[in-house]
């Protein structure tokens, strides 16, 4: 696995953001009844805030993030199923850590659909702790922040 970098998307990446969101979260449809949040997102703009960061050529993973006045809010993570494995994740997940020091926030947060189990098992993993549990409209979310040293 080559050490990919990690930059910010460019209007020229939206079609491959919008795909590789959209292969990631596919197969969560039919689990939770809902089409996932991600899906759902508005590509464009998030990209044209500076909050989408693509890594791969061609694109296989992206976090969207926002920074907040006391976190940095970990909106979207994807990394597309071809590229499972392959350390694609755990790359962006260090990636977004590294982000939020670098704008001296002292955490990251993010939640997860509790149906997206796999998740569950993925974040505590790399430091996150379960905040709390919250039903927002049709998503069943679970909270998680992690504290950064």
């Amino acid at each position: 696995m080559t050490n990919e970098q990690i930059r910010p998307a460019t209007a020229a990446d939206v079609p491959v953001v919008r795909a590789v969101t959209d292969a990631a979260y596919h197969p969560y449809i039919e689990r939770i009844g809902v089409v996932p949040q991600p899906m759902e997102a508005d590509h464009a703009a998030d990209v044209a805030a500076g909050r989408v960061f693509v890594t791969g050529e061609p694109v296989t993973g992206l976090v969207v993030v926002e920074a907040r006045a006391d976190h940095l809010f970990l909106d979207s993570i994807a990394v597309h199923p071809d590229a499972h494995g392959q350390g694609v994740g755990r790359r962006l997940l260090r990636f977004v850590d590294a982000h939020a020091r670098a704008l001296a926030l002292p955490e990251v947060r993010l939640y997860t659909n509790a149906m997206m189990w796999e998740n569950q098992e993925i974040y505590p993993k790399y430091g996150y702790e379960v905040v709390e549990r919250r039903v927002d409209g049709p998503y069943d979310r679970i909270h998680y922040r992690k504290r950064l040293r």
